[in-house]
């Protein structure tokens, strides 16, 4: 008897929530997916924040074949000069080469870490932190999230997250994102503030004006440091290729993962070569990874990144991201927050939200909530999508709402 893929789904992929979409995708291209029926689906959240240059973006795919006609996994990170890698780090450290009015006092990012995911970026920059601070407390945001393994999750915001997975780390401290009483807690014992520029699985919450900045000041006079994680703010999601360009600060570690692959996966930290260089000794490898940096995977990142620069990706998203602003106007939504293509659209309630979100996908759209956001619809779509799909997506909504 014939089982079909999705019994096995079932049957043998690991769940992680009772109600899985269960949408079967056979195919992608651009910012459609499509099902073995040839049934189309037009992605709005971009396999949350992956697809910033849309699925199987031509040049990315290029750069991925070129690549395996020379070589795949080779050795463990950092022992080879492999040209994708060093020819990424470059690139990435090229798009940091700027002065901001609230600096590192560790100078410009020069060195880049590679990992295979934004989680694994996490775990390195927190030991990076440790290692060159030589202090234990990190901070970080209530309603934020970082990441699934134990040392991410030791910073997440929401205590129902993780309280079956205790013990976490010790010396996790929170504040409230944009509230800047809560900056007092940042002291000399603290080794890192870790912040999303802006908050992802917290519904899209914008910083007010000067925050940042006064977080800055207060991590340089502490000896704090500063670590942003743009692993969905960055490769030109808010409007610009990092988010943080917007607000004229500049961090000691910076954290990518998720768009960064062009569908690949690939992560990073990186900082000074000041502040890197701690790893090398005491002790000799203080982080290693087998695949991170894999050379497919740099390849595709490397295509992803001048692509997003070539293309005006970062500039378009934010006519595109006011475009889904002027036409997404309904009784029902209470508010749009967000910067270019990073959008939430609040409802009145998760039931509210959830047979709104089932509803589009019967019509072709799909979209999600928030970890920490239930009761507001994700609207990241691909950077490439155009006016005329925004238009097309947008009365699809409204069709739904209205029903």
């Amino acid at each position: 008897m014939h089982i079909s893929h999705r019994q096995h789904f079932f049957d043998h992929l690991a769940q992680t929530s009772d109600f899985p979409l269960a949408l079967e995708i056979e195919k992608a291209e651009g910012v459609y997916m499509f099902g073995p029926d040839g049934r189309s689906y037009m992605d709005l959240i971009s396999g949350i924040g992956v697809s910033n240059v849309g699925h199987r973006h031509p040049k990315v795919l290029e750069a991925i074949h070129a690549q395996l006609d020379k070589h795949m996994h080779l050795l463990v990170y950092g022992e080879y000069v492999q040209s994708a890698q060093v020819q990424l780090a470059k690139a990435l450290a090229d798009t940091l080469r700027f002065d901001a009015p609230a600096p590192s006092p560790f100078g410009l990012i020069d060195n880049v870490y590679f990992t295979n995911s934004g989680t694994e970026a996490v775990e390195g920059a927190m030991k990076l932190a440790k290692r060159f601070t030589k202090r234990r407390e990190f901070i970080s945001c209530y309603n934020a999230y970082h990441g699934a393994t134990q040392g991410a999750l030791s910073l997440a915001g929401a205590e129902f997250f993780k309280r079956n997975f205790r013990p976490l780390l010790p010396g996790v401290k929170h504040i409230q994102h944009g509230y800047l009483a809560d900056l007092e807690k940042i002291t000399d014992q603290t080794a890192a503030v870790i912040i999303e520029v802006i908050g992802g699985e917290s519904g899209v919450r914008v910083p007010a004006e000067g925050y940042l900045a006064a977080l800055r000041r207060k991590c340089t006079e502490t000896g704090t440091l500063l670590i942003l994680d743009e692993i969905q703010t960055g490769f030109g999601r808010t409007g610009t290729f990092w988010a943080f360009e917007q607000y004229g600060i500049y961090p000691d570690i910076l954290l990518s993962a998720k768009g960064m692959g062009g569908g690949m996966p690939i992560g990073a930290f990186m900082a000074s070569q000041q502040v890197m260089k701690v790893l090398k000794t005491n002790p000799i490898l203080g982080h290693i990874t087998t695949f991170g940096g894999h050379p497919v995977s740099c390849a595709a990142s490397l295509a992803a990144l001048r692509v997003t620069i070539d293309e005006q990706l970062a500039e378009a998203a934010v006519v595109k991201g006011e475009l889904f602003k002027s036409l997404l106007i309904h009784p029902k939504i209470k508010e749009i927050r967000g910067k270019g293509l990073m959008l939430a659209a609040e409802m009145e309630s998760f039931d509210k939200l959830k047979t709104t979100i089932d509803q589009c996908i019967e019509f072709g759209i799909v979209t999600d909530w928030f970890l920490f956001c239930d009761n507001s619809m994700r609207i990241a779509p691909p950077l490439t999508i155009t006016e005329s799909q925004i238009r097309q997506a947008c009365a699809i909504i409204l069709k739904v709402l209205n029903s």
